[in-house]
């Protein structure tokens, strides 16, 4: 931001605001993630995550008052199909005995949904402010929720046994996944309109199941390539 020459003080009234946005976009979302990922398969969560336009869509019509239209309305309609294949495994019939997927996948798409609403309530500050000063102030604020409701657990307790791959690990989240993604999307979306920024998301599932192949040994399985293939036709 400062090599940018970008800095500045919100008014008084901005700093809800961008408290909000820390909250949905940090805290709230890394929680949903983290607490996801715990028994969710990466190759699910991320083909679950590729719905984010279709719930931007459903806000669009919800909240701005945009027309869906009966090819929207099938679009989603094939995108839940999908989403609903990938999580049973390719076995439908076992979501009305075991639900939908596991814990994990449920916060994962209530993540997504999370995700979709950032981004909506986002254009509206990115008009104002350029993409890095509001990056810095989501991000301060978030990563000031996140350590208030952090320190005030036993959480913390654990942060001496992390090992070296543990930190690591959190290194690359930090600077490279949260830090720089953070950046490039909004950019992204003060440079475009929110649909084409949302486009591009459709390449992740598509990275991390081939990821997640090499260094989790998760099975790339046929229900995954069939329902992430209809969520894309979808969305």
């Amino acid at each position: 931001m400062v090599a940018r020459r970008q800095f500045e003080f919100p008014k008084r009234s901005e700093w809800g605001y961008f408290a909000l946005l820390g909250f949905l976009g940090i805290t709230l979302f890394q929680w949903l993630q983290s607490k996801g990922l715990v028994t969710a398969q990466a190759t699910t969560s991320a083909w679950i995550e590729s719905t984010i336009p279709v719930f931007m869509a459903l806000l669009g019509w919800l909240g701005l008052k945009e027309r869906l239209g009966w090819i929207r309305i099938g679009g989603i309609l094939l995108a839940a199909l999908g989403m609903l294949l990938v999580v049973s495994r390719g076995n439908l019939a076992s979501l009305w005995v075991s639900g939908f997927g596991t814990p994990g996948d449920y916060l994962i798409l209530a993540s997504a949904l999370n995700w979709a609403v950032f981004s909506v309530l986002s254009r509206r500050g990115l008009k104002m402010h350029p993409a890095t000063l509001m990056m810095f102030y989501v991000m301060l604020l978030g990563w000031l929720i996140s350590s208030i409701v952090f320190f005030s657990g036993s959480d913390w307790m654990q942060i001496p046994h992390l090992t070296r791959a543990g930190w690591t690990g959190i290194a690359f989240l930090g600077i490279i996944c949260s830090g720089l993604a953070y950046i490039a999307w909004y950019d992204a979306l003060q440079a475009l309109p929110a649909a084409q920024v949302g486009a591009f998301l459709y390449i992740e599932p598509i990275v991390t199941m081939f990821v997640a192949a090499l260094i989790l040994n998760e099975k790339i399985t046929l229900a995954s390539l069939l329902g992430g293939g209809i969520i894309l036709l979808g969305v």
